[in-house]
């Protein structure tokens, strides 16, 4: 039986409330109504619930803490700061500011303690599904003795209405994540006003049909009530778990149960009359009892025991089991063979070729078989995508042994988990669809970037060479869009030659996510005897094709489908008279990381006559095609016929390629 509450845990309490009433204020910005109304849930789970070692916040096999409800981010850092980890209260005072450890939201890599981060709502909530399948993958594999953790997550009704996390409810229920756990802050209010103005539904209904176990705490206030809650969820073996709990948004203020006390800081007047209400003193802001920080800090040593435990589980199984330890060690590390490369499928060369979709999967099936941490499938488009792993087997409840992701219609979610598994560690995870449908997982697929993990999106069916599907499903804005984030990796593969180190670019690149981007349709696959080598994808763009008897006069850049125009139109160039070089393009990012020297080998400064062709907007181009280059690209939105009429009518052709060669040479 739990000890009871005393007057150091309402300290403690009130210690959360008054941190984030103190350092809004002095930022003249944030959110204090959630953390002062879910203060005491936080309490009760971090002191008595959460497995952590503030000494240690990287230990594997500690429970990973998610604040969906981002906004509310003093919470967190007030609870970082009371149990001991490396945040100062000099950062909390520096909340929002420029550089600071306290942003507004929390950010991953950037606040120790931090699993996720946590800016758009749902997107917590919906990656903790995917730290619960990493969980579970590892668990299934290396036994509970080594892996056995829960994830906890709290989330607000903005997450909850949001369109992601009933992707990712849906998803979890039915994959049984019973180590996922979560602490829905019911507190009836968003930034308009009641939530009742556009959300009236039962969320424990919901989730109850997605197959969740269901829990209500009718006060926010009553310790003993969620002790008993989060007690109750915790043994839950079988079923995720949300536990619904009645708070009150700026609780103790004079904004208590008001949409103001969302999103900005308490009027000083009303934080007198706040800290009156807790009989705290007004002066000193930042103030931090004694007897509360004691409270709080019980987890550092508590920590320091669990892991302890655990250290000496590790050594018992490494001692055991040294063969499987070692594998633990490298799925952990990202450790891929050493001479991988050498593993990959190699392609002869066909006139009429494969579809880069289906080299994708033969290598990704290659690769499989040498790195047992490689996980991956797609969202119900599997046969299209060529994302299964033969005799993977498929991950769902009771079998997470299982290689094959079966995400169902589910793309925003399926990114979301991708993001979570990378974070959780152990698992390379890849997902994919159609390109067109990265739309629908943007937000996700951004934060990708942001955090910089190692999630792998295969995207096919890559350009109007889709064909009958028409406009609806030929990209032409998508490629620039994913292109402009920061932090990604694009590859576009020219043929079945360069698709394996395209995939061997994504497995060493784990400090970022990247795209591969697959045609659906069949094209040649280049004679690598009279071409340059694929391996030249690892850095970008390379000289595929040189011109013959000296010198280029003009370089003819493609990628994906559109290369073979370019070594085609090379041809008739030459017949001219016209020197040309074809380069491959599949990726500006690697490209744009070579040394200068390399770049202006590939694309000589001199040489100002240039032609970009790819079935795509030019967006984004210029800055390779040069001040006199030109494109034969696509300005509007595709068409409905089949794949070679839809690229013929639309300009795709060799004579285009070569009439915009002869014209960019004029401008020179």
């Amino acid at each position: 039986m739990s000890k009871p509450f005393d007057q150091a845990d309402t300290l403690a309490i009130n210690t959360i409330r008054m941190l984030a009433v103190d350092a809004t204020r002095q930022a003249s910005s944030g959110h204090p109504g959630m953390p002062m109304g879910m203060a005491p849930a936080a309490h009760v789970l971090w002191t008595r619930h959460l497995k952590h070692s503030p000494s240690n916040p990287h230990w594997f096999n500690r429970d990973r803490f998610v604040l969906s409800a981002g906004h509310g981010s003093m919470l967190l850092y007030a609870l970082l700061h009371l149990h001991g980890y490396n945040l100062s209260l000099e950062d909390l005072k520096n909340f929002r500011q420029w550089g600071s450890k306290t942003p507004g939201h929390p950010e991953y890599g950037h606040t120790e303690g931090v699993e996720t981060t946590t800016g758009p709502l749902g997107q917590g909530i919906a990656t903790a599904t995917g730290f619960a399948m990493g969980e579970r993958i590892m668990a299934a594999r290396f036994g509970d003795e080594l892996v056995s953790h829960k994830t906890w997550v709290i989330a607000s009704d903005g997450d909850v209405q949001e369109g992601v996390s009933h992707e990712a409810g849906s998803l979890a229920g039915h994959l049984k994540l019973a180590n996922l756990k979560v602490i829905y802050d019911d507190n009836h209010i968003s930034i308009e006003g009641d939530t009742n103005l556009a959300f009236s539904e039962d969320v424990l209904k919901r989730y109850e049909a997605y197959g969740w176990h269901t829990l209500r705490v009718a006060d926010a206030n009553d310790l003993e009530a969620l002790d008993r809650a989060l007690a109750e969820a915790a043994v839950e073996t079988k079923r995720p778990s949300i536990i619904a709990v009645r708070s009150h948004i700026g609780y103790g203020s004079p904004l208590q149960d008001n949409a103001k006390a969302h999103g900005s800081a308490l009027p000083p007047e009303d934080i007198k009359k706040t800290k009156d209400f807790f009989k705290w003193p007004q002066e000193p802001t930042f103030y931090i009892p004694e007897e509360a920080k004691k409270r709080c800090l019980e987890s550092v040593e508590k920590g320091r025991k669990a892991e302890a435990d655990w250290n000496a589980q590790r050594d018992a199984y490494a001692k055991g089991n040294p063969d499987k330890f070692k594998q633990f060690e490298q799925a952990l590390a990202k450790e891929l063979p050493a001479d991988l490369e050498q593993r990959l499928p190699t392609f002869p060369p066909d006139e009429k070729g494969l579809a880069t979709r289906q080299s994708s999967g033969k290598t990704l099936n290659a690769i499989a078989k040498e790195v047992p941490f490689f996980y991956g499938g797609s969202a119900d488009l599997a046969g299209s995508n060529d994302t299964l792993i033969e005799k993977g087997g498929d991950f769902e409840a009771d079998h997470y042994l299982g290689r094959i992701f079966h995400f169902g219609i589910r793309e925003h979610g399926m990114a979301a988990a991708l993001n979570g598994m990378a974070l959780h560690g152990g698992v390379i995870p890849f997902g994919g669809t159609f390109l067109m449908f990265n739309d629908y997982m943007k937000p996700a697929y951004r934060l990708a970037h942001l955090m910089g993990v190692q999630s792998i999106f295969v995207f096919t069916h890559d350009s109007i060479g889709q064909g009958e599907d028409g406009p609806t499903h030929q990209p032409v804005e998508t490629l620039a869009a994913m292109r402009a984030t920061p932090n990604g990796c694009v590859i576009r593969p020219g043929d079945s030659g360069e698709v394996p180190y395209a995939w061997l670019a994504a497995l060493k690149r784990k400090n970022g996510p990247t795209a591969l981007v697959l045609s659906r349709q069949a094209v040649p696959t280049f004679d690598r005897t009279k071409f340059a080598p694929a391996s030249g994808t690892l850095k970008g763009a390379y000289i595929l094709s040189e011109a013959k008897g000296g010198s280029p006069k003009v370089i003819l850049i493609g990628t994906g489908s559109e290369v073979q125009l370019c070594v085609k139109a090379q041809e008739l160039l030459e017949k001219e008279g016209i020197a040309a070089r074809v380069v491959s393009f599949p990726s500006w990012e690697l490209f744009a990381a070579q040394p200068t020297f390399y770049q202006d080998e590939v694309l000589p400064p001199p040489v100002h006559a240039r032609v970009v062709v790819e079935a795509a907007t030019s967006f984004g181009w210029h800055r390779w095609a040069g001040p006199h280059g030109k494109f034969v690209t696509l300005e509007r939105f595709g068409a409905s016929a089949p794949g070679g009429v839809a690229m013929k009518n639309l300009g795709f052709t060799v004579e285009n390629l070569v009439k915009a060669a002869k014209e960019s040479l004029k401008e020179t």
